[in-house]
């Protein structure tokens, strides 16, 4: 982890750098939050640490440890399916209503965005890949220009940073995911808002077919 700056945000970028490292498995589920290690790796008070912990522990990231503190909790496939299943009718929805608001500065932002995801492809970094995917995403909510979207996806996107990492860094080959991406966007930039909506249906739901198989295969591994 690297030293933070003290800016407002200093909550939400502790819990960003805690998130993190339990995405790219440096923090693994069972360990042991230990407040004060954080926040001198992280260079800043107990008190943003504690009020991120708190946030992970509402956000089902963090859990109750034995005796007393917390630990990274374990991840529950059916609560995933669940979450993903939400998440298919909320990203039709998203995407759909960008279809509706559309422009020739969207264009250019989104093409921009593929291009950020295709190279995180090339680079293959966990952390960027999990960020170009939640930034393409992110836009498309915002275009969506209902805020209620954008608000029901954070802790979607909180737990979904977790699975997405825990497979990235067991796939010999993650799964490209650009190729939809960019048709989603040409349905969108052309209009096409039945069919943008179909589409982004179907990609999470494959998406979560995908996580929730590796997923399966890496418990039964572990329990051997």
């Amino acid at each position: 982890m690297k030293i933070l700056e003290s800016q407002p945000k200093l909550v939400e970028q502790v819990h960003k750098a805690i998130l993190s490292e339990i995405a790219e498995a440096k923090l693994k589920a069972g360990s042991r939050i230990i407040q004060e290690q954080i926040a001198q790796e992280l260079g800043v008070s107990r008190q943003p640490v504690q009020q991120a912990l708190v946030l992970l522990k509402n956000q089902g990231v963090l859990t109750e440890a034995p005796g007393r503190g917390l630990q990274v909790a374990p991840l529950n496939l059916e609560l995933i399916r669940q979450m993903y299943e939400v998440r298919a009718v909320m990203e039709g929805l998203a995407f759909r209503r960008a279809s509706e608001n559309f422009s020739e500065s969207a264009k250019k932002r989104a093409e921009k965005l593929l291009a950020a995801g295709r190279q995180a492809v090339t680079k293959g970094s966990v952390r960027d890949l999990i960020s170009a995917d939640m930034a393409f995403h992110s836009f498309f909510y915002e275009l969506a220009d209902n805020p209620i979207i954008s608000q029901s996806m954070e802790t979607h996107w909180v737990n979904t940073q977790r699975v997405m990492g825990s497979v990235l860094l067991s796939a010999d080959k993650p799964r490209d995911i650009w190729d939809e991406h960019e048709t989603l966007f040409e349905l969108v930039a052309g209009g096409e808002a039945a069919k943008a909506e179909q589409l982004a249906r179907t990609h999470i739901e494959e998406a979560a077919n995908f996580m929730l198989e590796r997923l399966s295969e890496q418990i039964a591994v572990d329990t051997e």
